[in-house]
């Protein structure tokens, strides 16, 4: 999965890279917060985020807030899991970065251990985020299917064929076969079988005979 990583030490910065390469992360580097802004902004697939606190111009809160304000071009909420790794470690502090949107927080110097069980929660919440947004594209597309049927069609009163919006006469299996993903079997029903089939197999019957 990728990883941003947005932090003005070089050191530490570097170092967040290694660790996460070596889990088998995809690493986005950002020497500040306005940098880290512009790669999120281009990276439309869901994040990992580390974010220090204390940076030049756009800070780690800011950047928080931003994540959670910004929808996708599929109208929901940007899926990015952000952490918080900072040498601050006051409980108001903690408070404080919660409440700007990040979903986890991390006191520096970083446990390696600590990092990755916090961030296999970041990428199960992320997979399952995924998987919720894929189930409801489906729903809305078939419901999409379904409203297609709906409202006034001209059907004729005697064969009852559907005229469609291009001013066409089609059979009316045909006509939901193409709006949806119903598929037909064809068979005959008892009335008919009495009303048409019947009279027919008599009709055949003396011309069959002589």
């Amino acid at each position: 999965m990728w990883a941003l990583v947005a932090d003005d030490d070089p050191m530490h910065r570097r170092l967040l890279e290694a660790t996460l390469r070596g889990w088998g992360h995809e690493v986005l580097l950002a020497a500040d917060g306005a940098e880290g802004w512009e790669l999120f902004l281009r990276h439309e697939r869901p994040l990992l985020a580390l974010l220090d606190w204390s940076m030049p111009e756009v800070d780690g809160l800011e950047l928080c807030r931003r994540f959670r304000a910004l929808v996708g071009s599929d109208g929901h909420p940007r899926r990015v899991h952000t952490v918080l790794v900072t040498a601050r470690s006051d409980k108001a502090d903690v408070l404080r970065g919660l409440e700007a949107g990040a979903d986890d927080y991390l006191t520096k110097p970083v446990d390696r251990q600590e990092l990755y069980a916090r961030l296999q929660v970041g990428v199960r919440l992320l997979t399952l985020q995924q998987s919720l947004a894929d189930r409801v594209s489906e729903l809305e597309a078939a419901l999409s299917r379904v409203k297609q049927l709906h409202g006034l069609l001209p059907i004729c009163c005697y064969c009852k064929s559907i005229r469609t919006d291009e001013n066409y006469w089609q059979q009316v299996e045909h006509y939901i076969a193409a709006h949806s993903e119903l598929q037909f079997s064809h068979g005959i029903c008892p009335g008919c079988y009495h009303k048409v089939v019947v009279p027919q197999i008599a009709a055949a019957r003396p011309a069959a005979a002589s």
